[in-house]
């Protein structure tokens, strides 16, 4: 490979809220860091030059980008040519993050104690951002079976009708069960929407981890009254470890609700991006192309270890199948029979710092979550403590 993804990076004493701060969230110290959901790899060298370009010039004043310049050509050049999804100027809406965009969101499409629904087990920030806003949280569980999440579409609109639903927060590709929806299953939840009348917040940052024999599809592009009825949510910080810099493309089409979103950003005094966030996510879409071809090549690499060392070092554990991301979702509810025994095991004994299940939903109880974007070797390492531990 081009690009060194074996590389081991000492990440200690950054400030890397993932190696820096086991003490501050409690948990001992010396644990392989597996749990959040940044990559142990640097970014693609176009977006590390663009960078040091920038900060020559040691200004760091207010910025921008123009409406139709170069920044937004990287994006639709992007989106056209791996998704299809031709976006316009006036469609992109820039925050500091998708979460910031969810709440923004449910604050602008929803009043006080009406229903948002979220498919449970999913990215636990959801749950709270619906809770804290003060509207009423609903979820449509997802049925696992044979090592494999599919939606209950009976239950999805009974949920909708039961509780009438107003907004639903699609996770597409889905974190943490690593599902990539099909065109199919996209279109049966979107007509369901349409038919009761609810707004979709389609969290696709994840989209371009997607493995050989599936396909992303952005809601948007389903048909033309989906993409009228909702809002896509999409940021270089996971595809080229950006978190950090804290930038997001949201893509509103239809001109009333992106002023209704843009109105609650004004409340929250959110009006300039990061100007090396807006630097970093040019200079990813518009050169970074050929890193990622090699990274998700890497990821496959590491889900295939992955997916063999369970088969043969343990075989009671069960790994779900990674469709997309670069989060492995493992169950454990074979050799555990509670919360306490379950992190007993994993940090005690494994010496991991991995994600409970739980706190992606009830579903998630007696499963981990655990983050692949390392050097193989460490993921091995992980593995080898953690079927050393298994009783």
């Amino acid at each position: 490979m081009k690009y060194h993804f074996d590389e081991i990076i000492d990440l200690r004493n950054t400030n890397s809220l993932k190696y820096d701060f086991a003490a501050e969230r409690g948990k001992p110290e010396g644990l392989i860091p597996l749990w959040v959901a940044d990559m142990d790899f640097r970014t693609a060298p176009s977006v590390a030059e663009a960078l040091l370009q920038s900060a020559g010039h040691a200004i760091f004043g207010y910025s921008e980008v123009k409406r139709n310049g170069d920044y937004f050509h990287a994006l639709q050049n992007w989106f056209d040519k791996r998704f299809h999804f031709r976006i316009e100027p006036d469609w992109v809406v820039k925050t500091p993050g998708v979460v910031y965009a969810v709440c923004a969101a449910i604050n602008a499409f929803t009043q006080p104690g009406e229903s948002v629904m979220i498919q449970t087990p999913v990215y636990h920030p959801f749950k709270s951002s619906i809770e804290a806003n003060g509207r009423r949280l609903v979820t449509n569980s997802l049925v696992y079976a044979n090592g494999q999440y599919q939606i209950d579409v009976h239950d999805f609109e009974c949920q909708i009708v039961r509780h009438k639903v107003k907004l639903f927060i699609l996770c597409s590709p889905h974190n943490p069960v690593g599902r990539v929806w099909t065109k199919d299953e996209l279109t049966q939840m979107g007509e369901l929407c349409q038919k009761h009348g609810v707004f979709v917040v389609s969290d696709e940052i994840h989209c371009d981890f997607v493995y050989e024999g599936h396909v992303h599809t952005v809601f948007g592009t389903v048909n033309e009254t989906f993409l009228r009825h909702a809002m896509i949510c999409t940021s270089p910080s996971k595809t080229f470890n950006l978190a950090g810099l804290q930038s997001a493309n949201i893509f509103i089409a239809d001109t009333p609700l992106r002023r209704r979103f843009q109105n609650e950003m004004i409340k929250t005094g959110c009006s300039h991006l990061n100007t090396m966030g807006l630097v970093a996510c040019q200079a990813a879409y518009a050169g970074g192309g050929e890193w990622l071809a090699e990274l998700l090549a890497y990821l496959a690499g590491n889900y295939a270890f992955a997916k063999e060392f369970v088969a043969n070092e343990m075989p009671n554990l069960r790994l779900a199948k990674l469709e997309g991301t670069y989060l492995l979702w493992l169950d454990l509810n074979a050799c555990v029979f509670s919360e306490a025994e379950l992190d007993r095991l994993i940090v005690n004994k494994a010496g991991l710092w991995v994600d409970n299940g739980r706190i992606f939903g009830e579903e998630g109880a007696g499963f981990i979550r655990i983050n692949m974007a390392v050097p193989r070797s460490i993921l091995q390492q992980a593995f080898d403590q953690l079927a050393k531990a298994l009783p």
